[in-house]
């Protein structure tokens, strides 16, 4: 039976040679006469060897894995339109793509050789495969302004149709998605037996509609196994009646890709970002339940350093901008920061009237905004005081400096440029609102831990009553 295997926004992976080369040392365990290596975006960037790197690092994980296909997730274009075709040139794989639009309008990247639709022998089936991504990548990365995005749904129906008249017969048809919640239109609207999906951090596997849904987490944390099934006795439990099934893989157990490792060891080495800002006496941790759970400590240092390179009234970091990996204890290097924060992007300082400032407040809940999961927290703050109700979706209380926020003044914020961009996180601030800038966010956090040093502390800045369990 033919088998997929399928990673996801593995961003910051490569940060530790050590955890890609388990992760790469589990894929090939995996691997097979019976499978294809698959990945689903967000497999370049962020990171702090990608920024050094410029993303080719994971040119070094595609040989490594022998990965076939890949599509683009919104931090694909992290280092612009440009510099993505020539990685899409160089690498190893074959990118699958069927919304994404060039400067001109074109399809993106057909030069280069990225195609709507591919299909791939796999254990004596034809796979068919349709790519697709997040039609507000444009709006979630200023350095895909340039391009234009499909509609997602009618993107895929014309790529399997294109497929069906030019390809040959195929015996399944997956879709290879960086949407996050579109994936169930996908499932809903189309026939397909798989939508092997991204850009959410949270994993998944389940049947929409009868077509699965998979999505393998964050930072290489699991690999999914795809069993795309047989058209076989429909009572055989072994093939689930023909339709395809998953089993989600940690990488903890095998042995490390040792030539990955290394690879990546040198690369690391060569960027010289071992300088010691800070000591950490009790561990910081950023996992995805941390950084969306509410206040939690790396998010009051981010906003803390935001408002301090300002002088703001009011420090504002997205939790979705605080990139996981390991906790933070004892020294913490610059590259450490850059982990964190891996985007070169300025800390700006904007102006808002207090009652766009309590709508700032209240998007940090984004009870009005479809991102991430239901029970996302999606930011920190500085210098301000947030307390909100779940249950009714309001906002109780609402102070900074102790003081409730007056509608009719003003007020400054400091936070990353990327919120005046983006619709779908406050989509309250915009360019219209700013009025300073300053360095880009990692170098904030490594001036302010040298003056300030890192010692963030839980002072109930953020309060969330009647949380759904």
């Amino acid at each position: 039976m033919a088998r997929l295997l399928h990673y996801s926004d593995i961003e910051n992976v490569f940060d530790v040679p050590e955890r890609a080369a388990r992760l790469a040392g589990r894929i090939r365990e995996l691997d097979g006469p019976d499978a294809a290596v698959v990945a689903t975006g967000d497999t370049t960037a962020p990171g702090v060897l990608s920024l050094v790197a410029k993303g080719r690092q994971t040119i070094d994980f595609y040989a490594a894995t022998d990965t076939l296909l890949d599509t683009f997730g919104n931090h694909e274009f992290d280092y612009g339109p440009d510099a993505l075709r020539g990685l899409v040139d160089d690498a190893p794989v074959e990118f699958v793509s069927a919304n994404v639009r060039d400067e001109d309008g074109d399809p993106f990247g057909r030069r280069e050789g990225v195609v709507p639709w591919t299909t791939r022998a796999v254990d004596g089936a034809t796979v068919g495969f349709v790519g697709v991504t997040d039609p507000a990548t444009d709006s979630l990365n200023p350095m895909a302004a340039p391009l234009t995005f499909d509609e997602p749904v009618a993107a895929v129906r014309e790529a399997l149709a294109e497929l069906e008249l030019e390809g040959p017969p195929v015996d399944h048809r997956v879709v290879l998605s960086h949407l996050g919640g579109g994936d169930d239109d996908l499932a809903r609207e189309l026939d397909v037996d798989a939508v092997l999906g991204g850009h959410v951090h949270s994993r998944r596997n389940e049947r929409v509609d009868g077509t699965l849904l998979v999505r393998p987490g964050v930072n290489g944390e699991a690999v999914a196994e795809i069993d795309l099934g047989v058209n076989g006795d429909p009572d055989d439990p072994a093939n689930s009646g023909g339709h395809a099934t998953a089993t989600l893989h940690e990488p903890d157990g095998v042995a490390p890709h040792a030539d990955l490792r290394d690879s990546l060891t040198q690369r690391m080495g060569a960027a010289d970002l071992d300088e010691v800002v800070d000591r950490v006496a009790e561990p910081i941790e950023r996992t995805g339940e941390v950084v969306h759970g509410g206040e939690c400590r790396a998010g009051n240092f981010v906003a803390d350093a935001f408002r301090w390179a300002h002088d703001a009234d009011v420090g504002l970091s997205n939790a979705g901008g605080l990139r996981q990996g390991d906790p933070w204890h004892g020294d913490v290097t610059k590259a450490d920061l850059i982990s964190l924060i891996p985007f070169e992007e300025p800390v700006v300082l904007t102006d808002v009237t207090g009652a766009e400032l309590r709508a700032v407040l209240r998007e940090m809940a984004a009870p009005d905004i479809d991102f991430g999961e239901d029970d996302w927290w999606h930011g920190h703050v500085s210098n301000a005081r947030v307390v909100w109700d779940a249950a009714s979706e309001e906002l109780l209380e609402a102070t900074v400096a102790g003081e409730p926020i007056d509608p009719d003044g003003r007020y400054t914020v400091a936070t990353s440029e990327y919120l005046l961009h983006s619709d779908h996180e406050f989509p309250t601030l915009s360019e219209r609102h700013r009025i300073g800038e300053a360095d880009i966010q990692y170098e904030v956090l490594a001036d302010f831990a040298r003056e300030r040093g890192i010692d963030p502390r839980i002072e109930g800045r953020i309060e969330i009553r009647n949380r759904r369990e």
